[in-house]
């Protein structure tokens, strides 16, 4: 769907290159900029999962003989990509203003924890700091539980290169009635507050409150995970009356008292204690197969691995492995269409390609 669009990603760490690989992923020509001192976290393969269907070249941002290649980069992009802290690119002489003094139409993607500016602009964080004075972190937790997080999911992926990725492709739909650039501030703290506003919804209707514990979607024991005998995890959030009367019959807790009022909190903890011990019973695979078909809103909890051979999956073809890693393949798709994963390129692998594509030697 991209095809035509060039992309220059300034090498990062996290959302950054997550973004540029889903633009990649959907079709766009992207060209990584990395750096000479190597990769910018010891320890990432020779071929970085998040560089997959990119063009890789290393350029020095402070050398006078790569500028020129560079600011030629720049002049045939459609959009740029960069993840370092506000005030870096502009003392490289590479911030907005230099970059669309080149390229008007350019459109300039920043990707940062705290944002642009305000009080924590300079500050160093991580996807945890970010979601936690968003707000995001404040239900991830039962009650009397400190606060978790899945690492970098919350953060740096959804409030972050989601984000990232809509500011670009709104500002190419604007280059192309326009004519005119962008400048895209993608804070992670933005964009993880940005994504509670189905909570603020729920709440501004009296349906999820702040004490952790007390809404419909963190305590009840319709909506939770438990363990099973093996060690194992099911995941069950019956919401609607009728989803939760199928969960209700399937444990032949139907005409059981203690289940009646599903949406009462002084029901909710002998009822989870109910449930605690009816799961820890049997196996994960056992209430897998118990639930299948039905319309009682529980599902597995798998890891990556177990998920790449789960039937419906495998059946939506959601997993591949190539270049010996298992990744997911693009999302969305477009009319049905399932979209191999690129090839994960070397460091400096498309030298020669990409300077010959700008008439350089």
């Amino acid at each position: 769907m991209l095809t035509g669009v060039r992309v220059v990603e300034i090498e990062g760490l996290g959302p950054g290159p997550f973004a540029a690989m889903m633009l990649a992923d959907l079709g766009a020509e992207v060209i990584c900029v990395q750096r000479r001192s190597g990769p910018p976290l010891p320890g990432l393969p020779k071929r970085n999962l998040l560089d997959r269907g990119k063009k890789t070249i290393v350029l020095d941002l402070k050398s006078a003989e790569d500028r020129p290649v560079l600011e030629a980069l720049i002049r045939s992009a459609d959009a740029l990509i960069e993840g370092f802290r506000p005030g870096v690119m502009e003392r490289l002489a590479l911030g907005p203003k230099d970059c669309q003094a080149l390229n008007p139409r350019l459109v300039y993607g920043r990707m940062t924890g705290w944002g642009q500016e305000g009080p924590r602009a300079q500050e160093a964080g991580h996807d945890l700091n970010y979601v936690a004075l968003s707000g995001a972190l404040w239900y991830a937790s039962p009650p009397g539980q400190p606060p978790i997080t899945p690492p970098t999911l919350v953060g740096d992926i959804g409030g972050g290169a989601l984000y990232l990725v809509a500011g670009l492709l709104a500002g190419l739909i604007n280059v192309g009635r326009t004519g005119t650039g962008a400048v895209v501030d993608a804070a992670i703290v933005d964009g993880s507050a940005h994504m509670m506003a189905l909570l603020m919804a729920l709440q501004a209707g009296g349906l999820f409150q702040t004490p952790r514990g007390a809404s419909i979607l963190d305590g009840p024991h319709w909506s939770r995970t438990y363990l099973c005998a093996d060690g194992g995890h099911i995941s069950v959030q019956c919401l609607e009356p009728k989803f939760y009367a199928a969960f209700l019959q399937i444990l032949a807790l139907g005409d059981d008292p203690e289940f009646a009022r599903q949406n009462d909190p002084a029901a909710w903890p002998k009822a989870t204690a109910r449930l605690t011990a009816i799961f820890a019973a049997r196996p994960r695979d056992h209430w897998t197969a118990v639930f299948a078909g039905s319309d009682a809103c529980v599902a597995p909890v798998l890891s990556p691995t177990e998920a790449a051979a789960d039937p419906h999956l495998v059946a939506r073809q959601t997993w591949a492995t190539r270049d010996a890693m298992l990744q997911p393949r693009a999302a969305p798709r477009f009319d049905g269409q399932v979209t191999e994963p690129g090839p994960a390129p070397l460091r400096d692998q498309h030298r020669v390609e990409i300077l010959a594509s700008l008439g350089l030697s």
